[in-house]
């Protein structure tokens, strides 16, 4: 029977099938349910991370995110792994699901309604002033304060989606898909959340941008619609997904020609090991090849949070408080990162990892970061040389850094999908079986938690340190810190070469 299906997905999958839609007929009533799936929850992403990017920006400043990431996106993870675990002891998978879901649609609704009303609930612009003046090192925190409906909104968008895609979507799917289906579906899961970003984006844009606008006697007014319009398409497409669940656990997941449930059970569960902190520390301490990787992780995480805080500054005061405006814009780049990423991969990053030495291949996203980084901060420092270069151009120089910030920013992430996030798991591949595991486990823990606190400490320590709330003050030092930055991901790079480049060879 096994080789009867392995003669016929040969025969089935050829040429451009093989690579564009290897999924046969019968499955695709597994297949299509947990796609939509993630499409909903990815759609929903994307569309919480840029609302909450423009609630942020154009009322606290982008500095308040180093502190919001920090200070409470983290804690507030720490909290939601907690809670989870215990509903899994309480409750049976599918209604895991369920309670989790709720309540993140039950705010993001109830947010939509109240929304209009915020600026009553929030402490008056005259108190929040004088603990400016009284505590000056301590901007950063006063300003969660004084918008605190908007950082919670930021929190909770945060966690979703860690908590739902990376989470509860992978977990599902790990659990019903078969080894023999991973390897066509997973890949299209990547193009399909691709596509939702693409969606999102031209949501986004469509019911907060100009044309939205000028049906309302303010940009304001419009806004306001804009966010109960777009909330209410967070919250369908969160009940399409969890309608979708339930329906997969009524049709689907009853037939044993999609999942066995007597035989997941039968399968001798590995138990894995994953490291603590301080195991964690160790075992990268001991193998320079894990430590050298977990430089790579930090590097990336660390960098591009220094741009892109830089960045978001830029595009606040080209904005101006419009946060239609500011939500329209990110639309626009949310839409042209999936259509980007998508090409990038079919046309150009698969050929380059066939073609090229992994040195060759791994050495393209740092290179693109420090040199995307490097002009830009460079353009940051020279405004006065940039305005009189622009002058002739009628640009003003907040809107150029404005657009070079986003097209740097949006060339290195769809960089980073494709060439990073593949090059590091090739260089695991010389390493030993423990190494592969719990190396990895262990680098995973210090490397990805550091990579993405690194640069919101490292911004939130130059904010207290110089009492200032000022993003453009920072920048020199933060130029700084992410020169040395780039310099180690390089070094780190050349040195893991050596073996890598070796073992595939």
């Amino acid at each position: 029977m096994s080789t009867k299906v392995k003669t016929l997905d040969v025969e089935e999958f050829s040429g451009w099938r093989a690579r564009l839609w290897p999924i046969h007929r019968y499955e695709l009533m597994k297949f299509l349910p947990l796609a939509f799936i993630m499409f909903c929850l990815l759609f929903n992403y994307t569309i919480l991370r840029d609302v909450k990017d423009s609630l942020v920006v154009n009322s606290a400043g982008a500095g308040a995110i180093t502190f919001l990431k920090l200070y409470c996106v983290t804690p507030a993870a720490i909290l939601f792994v907690i809670m989870y675990a215990k509903l899994t002891n309480l409750l049976k998978r599918e209604t895991v699901f369920y309670a989790v879901v709720t309540p993140f649609l039950v705010f993001f609704g109830l947010f939509a309604v109240i929304y209009p009303h915020l600026h009553l609930l929030h402490p008056s612009s005259v108190s929040i002033e004088a603990l400016h003046q009284s505590y000056p090192r301590l901007s950063g925190f006063i300003d969660i304060y004084a918008y605190w409906a908007y950082s919670l909104f930021y929190v909770l968008s945060e966690i979703w989606g860690s908590a739902m895609v990376s989470l509860m979507f992978w977990q599902f799917a790990n659990y019903i898909v078969k080894m023999s289906e991973s390897k066509r579906f997973y890949g299209l899961f990547a193009v399909i959340g691709n596509l939702s970003l693409m969606l999102s984006g031209g949501v986004l844009a469509l019911f907060s941008g100009a044309y939205f606008q000028q049906f309302f006697s303010s940009k304001e007014e419009a806004w306001k619609i804009s966010v109960y319009l777009l909330m209410g398409a967070v919250v369908v497409f969160g009940l399409i997904a969890m309608a979708l669940y339930r329906w997969m656990h009524l049709k689907v997941l009853i037939d044993k020609k999609y999942f066995d449930a007597a035989e997941q059970a039968e399968k001798p569960k590995k138990k894995k090991e994953k490291p603590s902190l301080l195991e964690s520390a160790k075992l990268i301490f001991t193998s320079p090849e894990l430590g050298l990787i977990a430089i790579l992780l930090m590097a990336y995480g660390i960098s591009i949070n220094l741009v892109e805080v830089q960045w978001k500054h830029q595009l606040g005061l080209y904005f101006r408080g419009d946060k239609g405006g500011y939500a329209a814009f990110m639309g626009i780049y949310s839409f042209l990162t999936g259509v980007m990423t998508i090409l990038f991969g079919l046309f150009i990053g698969s050929n380059i990892l066939r073609r090229v030495s992994w040195f060759k291949a791994a050495l393209i996203t740092p290179l693109a970061i420090t040199v995307g980084g490097v002009v830009f901060f460079c353009f940051l420092f020279s405004e006065t040389i940039v305005d009189f270069l622009l002058h002739s151009t009628g640009i003003a120089a907040t809107a150029a850094a404005t657009f070079l910030g986003a097209a740097i920013v949006l060339t290195s992430k769809a960089i980073k999908y494709i060439l990073f996030d593949s090059t590091k798991e090739m260089a695991y591949i010389p390493l030993n079986d423990e190494l592969k595991t719990k190396g990895k486990a262990a680098v995973d823990v210090i490397g990805g938690r550091a990579g993405k606190a690194g640069g919101a400490f490292t911004q939130s320590t130059l904010f207290i340190l110089f009492a200032t709330k000022d993003v453009v003050f920072i920048a020199p030092y933060a130029f700084a810190v992410f020169t040395v930055v780039c310099a180690l991901w390089l070094f780190a790079v050349k040195a893991l070469s050596k073996k890598v480049d070796h073992a595939l060879m």
